[in-house]
Formats: structure tokens, sequence, C-alpha cells
């Protein structure tokens, strides 16, 4: 199995989805975050731990106009 994080295989398999994101200097409060289609709600991202064969979509969201 594997993990796949925007399509790509990541080696992030046991890390919550905070802990994920802080080691990619995403900031949480910038992004949304889909598991295998479903928006994960950002009261969990501290929880939730990424499993093997989840597939995950982080979405950025950029400011401007």
């Amino acid at each position: 199995m594997m993990l796949l994080i925007n399509g790509e295989q990541a080696e992030a398999t046991g890390l919550t989805v905070l802990k994920y994101l802080e080691g990619e200097n995403r900031d949480p409060a910038h992004v949304a975050v889909m598991i295998n289609g479903e928006i994960l709600p950002k009261a969990k991202y501290g929880e939730t731990v990424l499993e093997d064969g989840y597939e995950v979509e982080i979405i950025g969201f950029v400011g401007g106009g």
C-alpha cells in the first residue's frame, strides 16, 4: 500500500495531518485537506493520522484580487 498526497507517493504514514503540514511549512489556516474525497474539518487536523491507502489532496488558498 501507499499514501498519495496530491497525486504523489509520500513518506507521511503515521503522521497527523497537522504534523505533515508543519513539516511542509504549510499554514493549516490557509489550506483545505481532503482525504479519500471527504473534506477534513480543521479541528481534526491534529488527531487524524495519515494511513497507507489514503488519497490526500491539499489545496492552498491564495489571496489577492
